[in-house]
This record gives structure tokens, C-alpha cells and sequence, in this order.
């Protein structure tokens, strides 16, 4: 690293000490109001007010996502851009489990110091923000309508149970079958109907049957939405959604055929008539640059973490999987306070609350703003992450 590029790092984080405590602000503000998916008004005003009163251009909302927003920051001259992805929904019933109000504020807290030396950066800094991941991944719409073009690096953190740089994730398919009979009384006259639910449970069955013969890392998880109206009725309409999850697009098409011939054989077994469609998108598997990931692992070494865990493959299925297909991306985890805490869990959502979250916020925004600055300016950096990314995606063509 050059002295200079040192000398500027040191910068940052005293600008991100100086932001201190409005980071935690934004974190605690955001946590205390729980938004889920689409509904997140309230965090994202929050994070795109803090960010124009520091410079920042901000379009909110996007025309595509009503809680959506970019905020681009102009350096002092022609160069990289690089995004800083914010996450700020929260889970239905558990609030910030999952801790996205500390991602949230820990990327506008990275926007507002690199703000602080913008005269010294080349390029731009996005912090764009991305609704729903926990539902209906914004990131995903933000990719079909061409948020990443001309992105050269794509860059958020996760609160987890350890420090893990290099994360992959699953490929997803979120499919809901509907199954159509007809009603009868169901004790005076069973046979004038036609059991949309018997269908159903046949297709249950059937895909527990299939389950032993999936290949690699397949995952099937469902449950029934519909299931009838009351038991003196033969049920005429009995819904069902199911994940469907395997380690790249290609192996979840090849598990989704076969679902699907489940279900089609439960319809014709039972005479009911059966339909099916996406009612969530699509979700790619992660392919994390490790270029990219190997700076951000080099700063948090230097702003004193010590404990890293290898390699990890996500059992769950992440909308920045999309995102790192059209630009490279990174998602790390770091520990939120012992690391032996778990997501999605009740004692999770008080460290996102308490001191732990304090601390891992900040340090988050000084790793995220000292990556993004090493990719505006190291041009050594910028091709190495660039000539990875090409060579990933021709060799995941296929998938």
C-alpha cells in the first residue's frame, strides 16, 4: 500500500469517527422502527437525508422501488465506480434479527467518510439502497433495470457468527403450485368431487420420495397456504410454496423439472388440474471476487480483526447473487459481538441493539469506505478484480 493510500485510510477513519455517533444514530433509529420488505419508508428517508445533507446526489425513490434509492457522490476527477449496497428490512415478528439496520447504516457511514476526502478520490461512490432481501430482493430488480451498468465494484457487509470474507450461497426458485377439483359434500356425495388437497399431499409425497436421489446441495422446503374451507367440504383449491434451492442455476432448473413432473403426476393420479408460478424472483448463486474479497480481508487486519473463518457456502440463497453476476461483488460476514450468536433469533436482534452492534457498525463503515477507496485508486487492485470477474463468468457460463 502506498504511504499516501495509507495516510488517506487514516483519514477515513477518523471521518468515521467524527460520524460516530450519527451512525449509530441511523442504526439504532432504524432498529427502533421496524420496517419488513416494501414497507422500509421510514429507514430509507432516514439514510438518504443523512446522505444529502454530506453532498451526496440522491434520486429517492426509484421509479422501480418505492423504497429504493441511489445516492452518487462525484470525486474530484474521471475514474472507478464503486457501490455500497444498503440493506434495512426488517423480519415479520422479530424485527432486526438479522441485523440489516447495522448494513444500512454502516454503508451510508462509509458514504459519509469518503465524502469527507472526496477531493483526494478519482471516480464515484454509489450508496444504493435495496429494499426487501429478506422477501422479494430488490437487488434483483435493480439488476433487470440496469442499476449496475458501468459499476466497476459492488460492496456490502453482513452481520453474522463469524468473520468470513469469502461467502457463497445457493441458487433459488420460489414456486407455488396450484391445485384445482371440485367441491362436493364431503359425506353425502364424496364421490361427485375431486380432491384438490389429496393432489396436494400426493405431491408432498412425491417430493419427499425424490429428496434421497437430489444431487450436490438440492434443497426442497414448502408449506401449504390452501388447503380447504372445512371439513364437510371436498376441497376444490389447495395451494403450496416451496423453495427450491441447489449450487447454481443450471442444477436448480434440473430439480425444478422434476418437481414439477410431482406435481403433474399427483394432478393426473387424483383429476385435478394443476398450475404453477414464480411468486418471488429468482434468486442466482453468490460468486464472491476474491480480489475484492482479499482487500477488504487485508483492511479488516489492519483495523485489528484476527480471527477469520474459511471459506462459506450459504445454505440460504442471497439477491446479491445477482448482483455479483453483472459486476464483482463481495458479501462478507462479520461477527456481531461473540460471534456465537444466531440470525433470526430473539438474542441476535438485542446485540443488533447493543454494544456489540455499536462496535461492529463502525467497524464495518471504515472496512467498507478503506475498500472502496483501495478500488477508486489502486489501479493494480482494479485489474486484478476485473480480470477474475471475466474469467468467473465464462467459466460459470453454463450455469
Amino acid at each position: 500500500m502506498s504511504l499516501n493510500l495509507t495516510n488517506l485510510k487514516k483519514r477515513i477513519s477518523n471521518a468515521v469517527e467524527t460520524h460516530k455517533e450519527e451512525i449509530i444514530r441511523l442504526a439504532e433509529e432504524i432498529f427502533d422502527h421496524p420496517e419488513v420488505g416494501q414497507q422500509e419508508f421510514f429507514a430509507s428517508r432516514l439514510l438518504t437525508q443523512a446522505l444529502a445533507k454530506y453532498g451526496f446526489e440522491v434520486v429517492y425513490p426509484l421509479p422501480e422501488l418505492p423504497t429504493g434509492f441511489r445516492a452518487t457522490l462525484k470525486c474530484a476527477g474521471p475514474g472507478p465506480r464503486v457501490a455500497l449496497l444498503a440493506e434495512y428490512d426488517a423480519l415479520p415478528g422479530l424485527g432486526h434479527a438479522c441485523g440489516h439496520n447495522l448494513i444500512g447504516a454502516a454503508a451510508v457511514g462509509a458514504g459519509l467518510a469518503l465524502a469527507a476526502v472526496k477531493e483526494e478520490l478519482k471516480g464515484e461512490v454509489l450508496i444504493l439502497g435495496t429494499p426487501a432481501e429478506e422477501s422479494n430482493g430488490g437487488k434483483v430488480v435493480l439488476v433487470e433495470a440496469g442499476a449496475f451498468q458501468g459499476i466497476d465494484a459492488a460492496l456490502i457487509f453482513h452481520p453474522g457468527d463469524a468473520n468470513i470474507v469469502e461467502v457463497s450461497s445457493l441458487a433459488l426458485e420460489a414456486l407455488e403450485f396450484i391445485f384445482e377439483g371440485r367441491a362436493a359434500h364431503a359425506s353425502s356425495s364424496p364421490e361427485e368431487g375431486i380432491n384438490a388437497l389429496e393432489a396436494l399431499i400426493q405431491f408432498f409425497n412425491s417430493i419427499n420420495s425424490l429428496r434421497p436421489y437430489l444431487k450436490g446441495e438440492a434443497h426442497i422446503n414448502g408449506i401449504i397456504t390452501e388447503g380447504g374451507i372445512t371439513p364437510n367440504i371436498i376441497p376444490e383449491r389447495a395451494v403450496a410454496r416451496f423453495y427450491i434451492r441447489a449450487e447454481s442455476r443450471k442444477a436448480v432448473r434440473e430439480v425444478v423439472q422434476r418437481v414439477e413432473n410431482c406435481a403433474r403426476g399427483a394432478a393426473l393420479a387424483t383429476g385435478c388440474s394443476v398450475t404453477w408460478r414464480n411468486y418471488e424472483f429468482s434468486y442466482d448463486a453468490m460468486v464472491t471476487n476474491k480480489a475484492l474479497a482479499d482487500a477488504f480481508k487485508e483492511n479488516l487486519r489492519i483495523l485489528g480483526v484476527t480471527e477469520f473463518g474459511p471459506p462459506r457456502r450459504s445454505k440460504g440463497s442471497l439477491d446479491m447473487g445477482n448482483v455479483s453476476r453483472v459486476v464483482p461483488a463481495i458479501h462478507p460476514y462479520l461477527a456481531l459481538g461473540s460471534g456465537r450468536l444466531v440470525p433470526h433469533t430473539r438474542e441476535f436482534a438485542r446485540a443488533a441493539r447493543g454494544e456489540a452492534g455499536r462496535r461492529l457498525v463502525i467497524l464495518a463503515a471504515k472496512a467498507l469506505a478503506w475498500t472502496a477507496a483501495d478500488v477508486l485508486l489502486d489501479r493494480e487492485l482494479l485489474a486484478r478484480i476485473q480480470e477474475e470477474f471475466s474469467l468467473a463468468m465464462l467459466q460459470e457460463g453454463a450455469f
